[in-house]
């Protein structure tokens, strides 16, 4: 006889749930205490669920799964930056990352396992996407890289940025839905304020996002000004175009008046001229953007160089001279292949 196959419990909403015990015979309130178990409490297992009876534990235990994220593998930076490697419970592997510095506590998770988008410079991009990640092991993330935070520093997270395997906007739903139960005070309350969400640039998307109204910020992975470079670089561009992007951006802001970031790698001999400079100022004219400038990390399945300190300041230096904002991010955990593009399950 074939063994009943188990409900994943974090799959249900509240509702749901609530059906779910009602039909077990227990009454409506232990659907909350449960709820509140799985997201406030982020419990792994019924057992710990202490103020339940051993009855409905058991039927809990025999009805559901939790399907609890699993830290596979933790490397430590000698900048202090913690890469973790989740395994998830179909046998996939994910990586997250704990960016910590003195008042700032930062959590990059992933939103897919791989990614089709094929961003010639980006380690993941070489894997191709097994399959989206559901809400819960996103927000899993964020729980585990959040106790690490508080162990280690003391601290909890402060920010959080979707920007580690995947394209969230490919997984909409999803992120959604992870992002609504992170900032949720029946889950982790974390203010939508200090989450950022980074796309290659998905135009029709990017409108959606403003049309539901989301509060967290957008970033856009930009790294070229101008169509031709920035084909060759990312080639979703082919489908997005700039303009298109720009439309979108606008839409965007419009709608939510929330903060948009271009995220911008200088690599050598590609796009740090001061024409690259030039195009990048005119687009930032078009959006009410501020830029990234962003340390390329060097990854073995790709040929490519950063630039040179002294042509970078001469980047950068234009940019200011044209009242564009424009923050240079230090890489950091480039030791354990922790850094901006290279998350690749190593």
């Amino acid at each position: 006889m074939q063994e009943k196959q188990k409900i994943a419990i974090r799959d249900l909403s509240l509702e749901e749930l609530t059906e779910k015990i009602v039909a077990l015979g227990d009454k409506k309130f232990r659907a909350n205490q449960i709820h509140e178990w799985l997201w406030k409490k982020s419990a792994v297992s019924f057992e710990e669920m202490s103020n339940l009876s051993k009855e409905l534990r058991a039927q809990l235990e025999e009805g559901f799964e939790i399907f609890p994220l699993q830290i596979d593998m933790e490397q430590k930076s000698n900048d202090g930056t913690v890469k973790c490697r989740f395994q998830l419970h179909d046998g996939h592997f994910i990586e997250g990352v704990l960016i910590p510095t003195k008042h700032r506590m930062t959590a990059c998770v992933s939103s897919q396992v791989g990614c089709n988008l094929g961003c010639t410079f980006c380690a993941t991009g070489f894997i191709k996407t097994k399959r989206n990640l559901q809400p819960h092991e996103i927000y899993d993330q964020v729980v585990l890289l959040n106790k690490i935070a508080i162990k280690e520093h003391d601290l909890p997270l402060s920010n959080i940025v979707f920007m580690g395997m995947g394209e969230p906007l490919l997984n909409y739903k999803n992120v959604l839905e992870a992002i609504d139960k992170i900032t949720s005070e029946e889950g982790l309350n974390i203010s939508a304020k200090r989450i950022t969400v980074s796309t290659a640039g998905l135009a029709k998307m990017i409108k959606k996002l403003g049309d539901d109204d989301v509060k967290f910020n957008l970033a856009l992975s930009l790294h070229a000004a101008d169509d031709i470079k920035r084909s060759k670089l990312m080639p979703i561009n082919d489908a997005n175009n700039l303009n298109d992007l720009v439309e979108a951006l606008n839409y965007f802001y419009e709608k939510t008046g929330n903060s948009i970031t271009f995220e911008y790698i200088l690599f050598d001999g590609i796009n740090e001229s001061m024409e690259d400079a030039k195009n990048l100022v005119t687009l930032c004219a078009r959006v009410p953007a501020k830029v990234n400038i962003i340390e390329y990390n060097a990854i073995r399945e790709a040929d490519f160089h950063k630039s040179k300190e002294e042509q970078r300041e001469k980047f950068i230096s234009y940019l200011e001279q044209h009242k564009v904002v424009a923050v240079v991010r230090r890489s950091r955990g480039k030791d354990i292949d922790a850094a901006c593009g290279q998350l690749a399950n190593k």
